[in-house]
């Protein structure tokens, strides 16, 4: 059994634990084991835009906490993965920028980051490591005939030059392919790689639910059972702003927005509701689970 330091981050534990859940099952039926570290905290992210430092040095301390137990770090929020991939490629790759950042670290009381503690996305594991034969070989539940329009999001493959090419950063693939692996079929649409727009959700709603809109107008025109993704925050934007945006806009999706461990968990036999947590979701997949006779 591989094992690895859960990263949940901020979001997920307050408002995706059926991200949360679902991934904790999916991960445990491919033997891969998350090991919890209380002394995790926020992954830096926030300060990104802001000083290079701080990200840096509130990221290396995270990952220092994982490499005192020997583990790389496994990331289900595409921002943290973002922050922290950014923090072990950049130190692990410049002896002079860990130097520096170190000694902000050892005066806050932490040890010393040795950049060699690895980052990866679930997703990328299950995409790269797992891989689709895998799944596909622990299907007990095809999803034939369930169409479902892939969402990959901003920070899960880019900027490229810190994700090691695993996936295109144009034209991404991992989603797709698993969404096959398991027997539903990938929808494609007009501006699949267009933004959630979370990032402006505080300064500017309005505009951030015009771009929410547009994708969902372009999903739900290819007819699209159910959309797919893999960052808690493109969830909150799709899934927990759908009833307003339907509100504001006069519209109506019922788009079920669903966890890419929702998806696998439901193809490998699990319990929606008690394995996959598809009860907290805000859209309730009521129609797909009925076209899978599942209840």
């Amino acid at each position: 059994m591989k094992e690895y330091a859960l990263f949940i981050g901020c979001t997920i534990a307050t408002r995706s634990l059926n991200y949360e859940v679902s991934a904790r099952k999916v991960a445990a039926a491919f033997d891969i084991k998350f090991v919890d570290i209380p002394e995790f905290a926020c992954c830096g992210y926030p300060m990104s835009h802001v000083d290079h430092d701080t990200l840096l040095a509130i990221a290396a301390r995270n990952l220092v906490q994982a490499q005192e137990r020997g583990l790389d770090v496994i990331t289900l929020c595409s921002a943290c993965t973002g922050a922290l991939t950014k923090a072990s490629k950049v130190l692990a790759e410049d002896p002079k920028e860990r130097e520096h950042i170190n000694k902000i670290l050892t005066k806050s009381g932490s040890k010393e980051f040795l950049g060699k503690t690895k980052v990866r996305h679930f997703t990328r594991i299950l995409f790269e490591q797992i891989g689709p034969e895998a799944i596909r070989k622990k299907v007990t539940r095809p999803l034939t005939g369930i169409r479902l329009a892939p969402h990959h999001g901003c920070h899960y493959e880019r900027p490229a030059y810190l994700f090691d090419g695993f996936d295109s950063a144009k034209r991404p693939k991992s989603l797709e392919t698993i969404i096959s692996a398991v027997g539903a079929t990938p929808v494609r649409y007009i501006n699949m790689e267009r933004c959630c727009g979370g990032d402006i959700l505080a300064i500017e709603e309005k505009s951030a639910m015009k771009v929410v809109k547009a994708k969902l107008d372009d999903i739900n025109a290819e007819g699209a059972d159910a959309m797919v993704l893999q960052c808690p925050f493109c969830s909150i934007m799709y899934d927990e702003y759908q009833a307003t945006i339907e509100d504001v806009f006069q519209a109506k999706y019922g788009l079920p927005v669903l966890y890419l461990p929702q998806v696998v968990g439901l193809a490998l036999g699990m319990d929606p509701k008690k394995d996959l947590g598809m009860n907290l979701n805000n859209v309730k997949p009521k129609a797909l689970l009925a076209k899978l006779g599942v209840k």
